[in-house]
Formats: structure tokens, C-alpha cells, sequence
């Protein structure tokens, strides 16, 4: 969680990224408050089990944040057709969210200094207080304001996981449901058994057995939190990641095509590192461009090119891609020799129903056109041009 804050913390300003970066601050917070050497040295510090109260006032603001992450993804949609319910609730949540929190962290803090009996320190607050009223009434509210909460991002995002089509987002959001299903649980589910054991006062092993038993549960819901809310961010990076490799793949043959036709790119080519390791434009936009670079610079070639040479190619070469490599190579090789600018040959283009699509079919001739010789080039020229 630590981690992940910190992550957030250097990934933007904008309220999505705020409101998780609150949030998984407000978490670590609360689980650091829960390793012995914190929880030990605070709750035997001047304030007897200060490790509690700061416990739910951060992991209460994380809730908060998170509520202001919801009206950040939903609130923005226009109230109509079927993200209307989303929204209603997302606006509601807007309107109630900080006020709620303010009078639950008041009241806590009232009960906390004079209810709560805390005339020893506690190790494990739940299990150690069971039975006691002052306790479970200061634990209600805070089950009550956790549990709430979680409901809402179980109702939010379990509807966004019905709707999400693409893999890698549906699976975040359906950990990111689940994680709300094990709080809803968690929070009702110990509230109810505090006030149970205000009727049937629990032995001190039984206590701490639930207590421990829905720790467990706490805690894989952090886990699932974590994992579920960086999966979207996973996904973008492995699209970034697949434009890098793709640009790395096709960077030899876009610099020659580049060279030849310099008008083409918006700005020369520059070296290999150079190319993949700019800041100032995102991968998957260079890739775009190289796309179109590519596709205008074999427009450009079409009318240096002998118009029998696909068919040529198409015969020497049993996959499309080699071919066109082969063809690209010959027609520049015919353009270095003086060919002059003349109708457009004909030419075989591959139709990809995506950018995906035609990204991959230029990986394919990219590496067929780096396996391809200047002597291949030549020799397939040879044998179109006495019939041209």
C-alpha cells in the first residue's frame, strides 16, 4: 500500500489520481498501525491506544477518498440512458460523503475519550473490549460508516463490471467488487458479533479467534483493493509497452523509408535510442505516425516501382508479408537507380480491420524486409523489367 501511494503520489494532479493517491495513503497508514512495533509504541504512549483512533481516522479518510474517486469516474457522465442510476448515486454521494465522514469521526472521538474504557492498554482492541459497551458503540459507528461505504463501491463497481467489455479492466473492477464484498462482510459481520457478545460475554480465546479469522478477511481486501485498482493502469502499460516493442520491430525499415522520402515525417529521423526513448510524444502516437509515414511512403514508391513487381514478388515469395517486403526493397532499389516518377504500379495492400491488425502485418514485413539483400532486390527487378 505504501508502495502504491507513493506510485500515485508521482502519477498526476487530476481527481482521479488525487483521490486514489488519498486513498491508498489512508490505507497504508491504517496498516502500519498494525505492526507490533507502531501499535505497541502508540498504544502505550500518553494517549492509551492512540494506534486505534489513528487506525480509523486514516483508514476513515481512505474510505472518504475513495468516495471522491466514485463521484471523480461517475459523476462526470451525462445523467441519461444506462449510466442515469450510476449517476444519481454518484451525486448523492457527493452531496453526503463529507459531511458523514466529519460527524462519524466527531462522535468517534468523543466516545473514544470518554466511553471507551482504556484504563489498560490493548493489544488487539475488538477481542480485548468484547463485551463492553462503551467499546461497541464506538465501534458501531465506524463498522456502520466502513460497511456503508463499501456497499456503495460494491454497488458502483459491480455495475461497471456487468457493463466493462475489455479483459484486463473487467478483471480490476470485478477484484476491486469482490475486495467491497469482503468489507461490507468484515464491517457488519464484527459489529454484529460485539453486540452479541454485549448479551453473551465470549471467552477471551473465542474473541481473539474472530478477532484474528476477519483480520485475515481485512487483509485480502486490501490485497484484492491494491491489485484490482492497478490492473487499468497494468493494461495501459502493457499497451505502451507493445508500441515500444512494435517501434523497435519497425524503426530500421521506417528510417530507410524516411531517408529516402525526407518530406514524409514530421521531423527527421533520428538515431534508435533516440526514437525509443523520447518523452515528448507518447508511444502508441509515434507508432501511429510511423503507421501512416509507412503507408505514404509505399504510395510514393508505387509510381518508382515497375508495375509487374508485386506479381514478381507474390511468385517468389509464399507469405504476403515477404512479398511486400521484397516489393519495398526492389522499388527503392529501382528509385536509387534513377528510376523516374511515373502511374502508380500496381500494388497488393493489406487490409487489417484494426490498428492492432495492421501494426502486426508490419512487424511481419519489417522482419522479412531486414532478412531481405540489395542482391534479391536486384534480382527481382531483372526479372520484371525486360517484360516492362
Amino acid at each position: 500500500m505504501t508502495s502504491v501511494a507513493i506510485w500515485r503520489a508521482l502519477g498526476g494532479t487530476d481527481a482521479r489520481r488525487r483521490s486514489l493517491w488519498g486513498c491508498f495513503l489512508g490505507f497504508s497508514i491504517a496498516l502500519w498501525t498494525k505492526t507490533e512495533v507502531v501499535r505497541i509504541g502508540l498504544n502505550n504512549s500518553s494517549i492509551t491506544d492512540a494506534s486505534i483512533l489513528l487506525k480509523h481516522y486514516s483508514a476513515g479518510a481512505a474510505i472518504l477518498a475513495i468516495m471522491y474517486y466514485i463521484v471523480a469516474v461517475y459523476g462526470r457522465y451525462p445523467a441519461d440512458g444506462e449510466m442515469a442510476r450510476a449517476v444519481r448515486v454518484a451525486r448523492i454521494i457527493q452531496r453526503a460523503a463529507t459531511k458523514t465522514a466529519l460527524v462519524s469521526f466527531a462522535a468517534m472521538t468523543l466516545m473514544f475519550f470518554t466511553i471507551v474504557d482504556r484504563s489498560v492498554p490493548s493489544d488487539h482492541f475488538v477481542s480485548d473490549h468484547a463485551g463492553q459497551w462503551g467499546a461497541t458503540a464506538y465501534m458501531t459507528i465506524f463498522y456502520v460508516y466502513l460497511g456503508s461505504s463499501s456497499a456503495i463501491c460494491l454497488y458502483q463497481w459491480a455495475g461497471a463490471y456487468r457493463r466493462e467489455d475489455r479483459g484486463l479492466l473487467r478483471a480490476g473492477l470485478g477484484m476491486m467488487a469482490f475486495a467491497m464484498v469482503l468489507g461490507v462482510t468484515y464491517s457488519f459481520g464484527r459489529m454484529l458479533a460485539m453486540w452479541y457478545w454485549l448479551a453473551d460475554q465470549p471467552s477471551l480465546a473465542v474473541a481473539q479467534r474472530i478477532d484474528s479469522s476477519t483480520e485475515a478477511l481485512q487483509l485480502l481486501l486490501f490485497i484484492l483493493f491494491a491489485l484490482g485498482v492497478s490492473v487499468p493502469a497494468s493494461e495501459k502499460g502493457l499497451r505502451r509497452a507493445r508500441a515500444w516493442w512494435s517501434l523497435a520491430r519497425l524503426y530500421p525499415m521506417w528510417r530507410e523509408l524516411m531517408h529516402v522520402f525526407p518530406a514524409l515525417p514530421m521531423e527527421a529521423p533520428r538515431s534508435r535510442y533516440r526514437e525509443l526513448t523520447r518523452r515528448d510524444m507518447d508511444a502508441e502516437l509515434q507508432l501511429d505516425r510511423w503507421v501512416h509515414d509507412i503507408a505514404d511512403a509505399i504510395e510514393k514508391l508505387r509510381h518508382h516501382a515497375p508495375d509487374g513487381l508485386m506479381a514478381a514478388a507474390q511468385e517468389k515469395a509464399p507469405h504476403g508479408a515477404v512479398a511486400q517486403a521484397h516489393w519495398m526493397k526492389a522499388a527503392l532499389a529501382a528509385k536509387a537507380d534513377g528510376a523516374p516518377a511515373g502511374p502508380a504500379a500496381a500494388f497488393e495492400q493489406h487490409q487489417a480491420a484494426t490498428q492492432d491488425g495492421e501494426v502486426a502485418w508490419l512487424r511481419h514485413v519489417a522482419t522479412a524486409y531486414r532478412k531481405s539483400s540489395p542482391l534479391q532486390a536486384q534480382s527481382l527487378l531483372a526479372t520484371v523489367e525486360p517484360a516492362a
